[in-house]
């Protein structure tokens, strides 16, 4: 089991914007991918961000909602990523969980909430 440091969550109004940071800490084997899941009172979790972590070429997604407001990137300490938030909107209110891929396990941090409300 990963140990996870996330920080960056909060209360903002809509067309606002936070930081998210996520260190992971603690495995035995390679962390190929760290990102982001989101999850909302009565919604599945959701896939909000993802980049490799392996090499220097990063190979990022996002999920079609975020597209053009969020952006993940490596931090300069290893297995540390941001994911900057802009243009909030009351949608994407939600727990968010930071995540941790090796070979054998996916990993999750404890996740932090996020609040976009007037």
């Amino acid at each position: 089991q990963l140990e996870f440091v996330e920080s960056g969550g909060g209360s903002v109004q809509p067309g606002g914007s936070l930081r998210l940071s996520c260190a992971a800490s603690g495995s035995i084997f390679r962390i190929r991918a760290m990102g982001w899941h989101r999850q909302a009172p009565g919604n599945e979790r959701e896939l909000v961000a993802t980049i490799t972590t392996s090499d220097d070429s990063d190979s990022i997604h996002y999920t079609d909602s975020v597209k053009g407001r969020f952006t993940i990137s490596r931090g300069n300490a290893k297995n540390t990523v941001y994911l900057q938030m802009n243009s909030l909107k009351p949608e994407d209110t939600a727990v968010y969980y930071c995540y941790a891929d090796t070979d054998p396990a996916r990993s999750w941090g404890q996740g932090t909430q996020v609040t976009v409300s007037s």
